[in-house]
């Protein structure tokens, strides 16, 4: 199995990719539980209301695996939502910061594309390059060196898609 995990801030094309390439791809989907959480709970993302939401996200992670899919594409991890926390609390949080981050392949989507309020995202402007610099020192941190993803929707596609038939290609050669 193959594990792709979309990470960076909001409006970047993450959700929305992952769905379209798991599909065109033949994989699995993990959509952000994160999301999911601001739109039916709200959006005050308390210390424990993030640690719960990584909680049921790797939950919902551990179900699919299960499955053994081939390729697995996960819509943001417990990367993003350290950096959630450090960006709201101003702090790094044991619990979340002792949580692995275990794909084999982080595509890191850069923020030049136009940001979007939907109702959940919260950082605009310099806040929102602030986050993309807490994403990027939580992955180098915990030891990850993600693929940019940048450009207009169809670079990304292309990029994302790219990196990961590289990636399964070179799985394939490995077995």
């Amino acid at each position: 199995m193959l594990h792709v995990c979309f990470t960076g801030v909001e409006s970047t094309g993450k959700s929305t990719l992952a769905e379209q390439l798991s599909q065109a791809l033949g994989g699995a989907l993990i959509p952000e539980y994160g999301r999911e959480y601001a739109e039916t709970i709200g959006t005050d993302f308390t210390p424990d209301a993030l640690r719960m939401i990584a909680t049921e996200h790797q939950r919902r992670r551990q179900a699919i695996v299960a499955r053994r899919p081939v390729l697995l594409i996960e819509d943001t991890d417990i990367v993003t939502t350290a950096a959630w926390f450090r960006m709201l609390h101003r702090t790094r949080d044991p619990i979340l910061s002792a949580m692995p981050a275990n794909a084999d392949l982080y595509l890191l989507f850069a923020p030049d594309t136009p940001w979007v309020a939907d109702g959940t995202r919260q950082f605009v402007g310099t806040e929102r390059m602030r986050f993309q610099h807490v994403i990027e020192n939580e992955l180098a941190l915990r030891g990850i060196a993600p693929v940019l993803i940048s450009g207009n929707w169809a670079q990304r596609r292309a990029q994302a898609e790219t990196a990961i038939r590289s990636a399964l290609a070179t799985r394939e050669a490995l077995s």
